[in-house]
């Protein structure tokens, strides 16, 4: 998907809204179980109907399938496979936190794009550009680099301060990594609990699009990641997921699932409004 597409599925949608299928099979309600031996693929099937219209954008923990071992990588692939054949015009991100030795990250690479229908992929920038652009070689896919995170552990690295220059790490990560690709194949990962750096991150990548995650059930202010972080072809994603997706655990999970979507879908129309984009 080219970045004009994306933006284009934005301003149709009046979204920019990407819902997290952070399936936990802990969490989903207890009745699919009794309904169906696929009780996590019709979980996710449920919600993805319920939501499709009003987002832009899935993705996938794979922490979540993967701990589930073969069934787990199935339910993944079906997924999927199950939003390419619906609803080609979503966007998806396979948020896998992968990055490593330059052929090892190629086979990372293969899995996601190759033998699988992502659209991008989360990766860590701490080994450098030789693991990241084997994923940048692939036509019409993304790399979603981790810049600043929204977790407390953020503090210990990423806000380190060059002696020399003041420049912080994160903002190392930006200049140097935004050579690699270009704000058609490399977009970054801002966590919305830092809304308050986006000004400086926006100094930096100006066209680049940018995955937020951390609005809702994390506190993230969707008005603040907007008024700092939105460019002239919106340069968003924002990521919710336990908002959406445990809306409910009874049996109308889905529709209360698109409950809270709408809320949110109606929001982002308003701040896309405000900003002359719709």
């Amino acid at each position: 998907m080219t970045k004009q597409e994306l933006f284009e599925n934005i301003q149709r949608k009046k979204s920019f809204l990407c819902v997290g299928l952070d399936t936990d099979v802990n969490k989903i309600p207890e009745h699919l179980f009794d309904e169906s031996e696929d009780a996590i693929f019709e979980f996710n099937k449920a919600i993805i109907d319920a939501t499709a219209d009003l987002c832009v954008a899935y993705k996938p923990n794979l922490a979540f399938y993967e701990s589930l071992g073969l069934e787990g990588w199935e339910v993944l692939e079906r997924t999927v496979d199950y939003i390419r054949e619906n609803y080609p015009d979503q966007f998806i991100i396979a948020d896998a936190k992968r990055g490593d030795i330059g052929n090892t990250s190629a086979m990372y690479a293969r899995t996601f794009f190759g033998n699988m229908e992502f659209d991008s992929v989360t990766v860590a920038p701490y080994m450098g550009e030789d693991s990241v652009t084997p994923f940048l070689t692939y036509e019409g896919k993304w790399v979603t680099l981790l810049a600043l995170t929204s977790n407390k552990g953020a503090y210990d690295f990423q806000f380190m301060k060059d002696a020399e220059t003041g420049e912080r790490l994160f903002e190392k990560v930006l200049k140097t990594s935004s050579k690699w690709g270009t704000d058609e194949n490399l977009m970054y990962v801002v966590g919305a609990t830092k809304a308050e750096m986006l000004t400086d991150i926006r100094a930096i990548v100006p066209e680049h699009f940018l995955l937020v995650p951390g609005v809702g059930a994390q506190g993230g202010s969707l008005q603040e990641v907007a008024k700092y972080g939105m460019n002239s072809t919106c340069g968003l994603l924002v990521n919710s997921s336990r908002q959406i997706i445990y809306a409910s655990s009874e049996k109308d999970y889905a529709e209360a699932a698109r409950v809270e979507t709408e809320k949110v879908q109606k929001e982002m129309e308003e701040l896309l409004n405000q900003a002359g984009l719709v």
